[in-house]
């Protein structure tokens, strides 16, 4: 149950630089030009006429994921040193982990374990119960009059705009978690994207996902003509991993019980901190990939890209802004890669786990730890034996199991029938308790019930029959919340 994967050092990647535009003349009338004419003018930079939008949302919350919080507030950071304005940024983050009684450093929040803090600064456009899908999309259509809450802060971007996306959070076969529920689904997200782009509302669009499984958000479904590139930390069928955990090296500071930073995120943004990002470009920095996992793949993760990837050559300031204090930076080679790091979904235990360690033996919060390892525990194990049983009742005791977990050949969506997959989670959850982020893994087994035509009422009968004595209020979708 505490078992610790050990990371080494995460590497930063050398890139090449890239070439200098040149400058064109200015255009005259004939009549104009003479011996005595100025030199011409240079043409508009790049920059001229376009407006960077960003989008930052960490989609959990409880200190045991103070990553993502740090993640995002590190992200903000970066986006404010080089150069976008406050009011063009809107940040998705439920704020409870910076004065958090957990927090050995109150009011703060660092990325690294030598990190300063990243919190200082950081706008609250949308906290706690603001922090939902439907905010999400109505910022990131310009909606203001579909926002609840917050600072009402949208992305009201001009067709020459350019709006930089970066969502970190847990991950399902075709979902994103949200502090509060329902999760953001990829069918929505992408009908989302489409309405933006039928807007004329942006010229392009860069959006990076960190999450388990966050390839299945696009795989078979991204459109590559709406102007955006998408890369995610992991492909549809595995983890993304947390880092800078306890008992990784490095470790963060000794009063740390939680990972300070994810894998993938931590690694496109120290490599953004230590680029000059008017050389370095979306495809070099994609190449942070090779610091993501182990050579055999153990831990770690595969970084893929999907959507139009034809503006590559772009250079990052662009969509992230350029620090000129970075101007004479050189891309430099990279340190060694992965030895080690947390899968997402362990991280909780883990973190429990440390916490009871940590606790005078026999004292109440001692007991109360232990006792919340054991439900965390028994709730997985429940989770995983009913999604079982519920294959072998539909399938049949031996194909059951395999048709459930059978990732779809590459290039397909998880699902076809994305109403579906949401109706066969709700009548999941609704007898069997909730999946929490741990059992978000198994949406893939609900979408495998849709596109083996599986019908609601099956699927009802088969969750009475697998969940029928299972009571824990604790659990219960009508308290936690429905995940569709």
């Amino acid at each position: 149950m505490a078992r610790r994967w050990v990371c080494g050092l995460l590497s930063l990647l050398a890139v090449a630089a890239a070439a200098e535009g040149n400058a064109e003349p200015l255009i005259r009338l004939p009549t104009q030009q003479n011996e005595h004419d100025a030199a011409p003018a240079p043409a508009p930079s790049a920059e001229e006429g376009v407006t960077r939008w960003a989008v930052l949302v960490a989609g959990s919350s409880g200190y045991v994921n103070y990553r993502h919080q740090a993640d995002v507030c590190h992200a903000y950071q970066i986006l404010k040193r080089g150069g976008l304005k406050e009011e063009n940024i809107v940040v998705f983050m439920y704020d409870d982990i910076a004065n958090n009684p957990l927090n050995p450093r109150r009011g703060v929040i660092i990325n690294h374990p030598n990190g300063t803090d990243v919190y200082a600064g950081v706008p609250k456009d949308y906290t706690g119960d603001q922090v939902t899908t439907k905010n999400f999309f109505a910022v990131l259509l310009g909606n203001k009059t579909a926002v609840t809450g917050g600072s009402r802060k949208v992305i009201n971007s001009k067709p020459n705009d350019h709006i930089f996306i970066y969502y970190t959070d847990h991950g399902s076969p075709g979902s994103l978690g949200m502090p509060n529920l329902p999760s953001l689904y990829a069918g929505d997200f992408i009908k989302v994207l489409r309405e933006k782009h039928a807007s004329k509302s942006y010229s392009k669009m860069v959006i990076y996902v960190e999450a388990c499984e966050s390839g299945s958000m696009f795989e078979g479904i991204m459109p590559q003509d709406l102007n955006i590139y998408v890369t995610t930390a992991a492909n549809a069928v595995e983890s993304s991993w947390g880092t800078y955990c306890p008992g990784l090296n490095p470790s963060p500071p000794h009063e740390y019980l939680t990972c300070l930073g994810d894998l993938y995120s931590v690694s496109w943004m120290e490599n953004s901190e230590t680029h000059n990002l008017k050389k370095e470009t979306i495809k070099d920095q994609y190449e942070v990939k090779n610091r993501t996992a182990s050579s055999d793949y153990i831990t770690g993760s595969h970084v893929m890209e999907y959507g139009d990837k034809t503006f590559k050559d772009d250079k990052l300031f662009l969509y992230q802004g350029f620090d000129p204090a970075k101007a004479n930076n050189t891309n430099r080679v990279p340190f060694p890669g992965l030895e080690g790091a947390v899968n997402q979904r362990d991280a909780d235990i883990i973190f429990m786990w440390k916490r009871y360690e940590q606790l005078n033996g026999g004292s109440q919060d001692k007991l109360r730890v232990l006792k919340e390892i054991k439900e965390t525990v028994a709730h997985r194990v429940h989770l995983d034996s009913s999604i079982d049983f519920i294959g072998k009742l539909v399938f049949g005791f031996e194909k059951g199991p395999s048709m459930l977990e059978a990732p779809r050949s590459s290039g397909q969506a998880v699902v076809d029938d994305w109403d579906c997959l949401k109706r066969m989670v709700r009548v999941f959850e609704s007898h069997c308790g909730s999946l929490t982020q741990y059992g978000m893994k198994h949406t893939r087994a609900f979408a495998n019930l849709c596109n083996n035509g599986v019908s609601e009422a099956e699927m009802k009968e088969a969750s009475i029959s697998a969940c029928g004595g299972y009571n824990s209020a604790k659990w219960s979708p009508l308290v936690l919340g429905y995940s569709a």
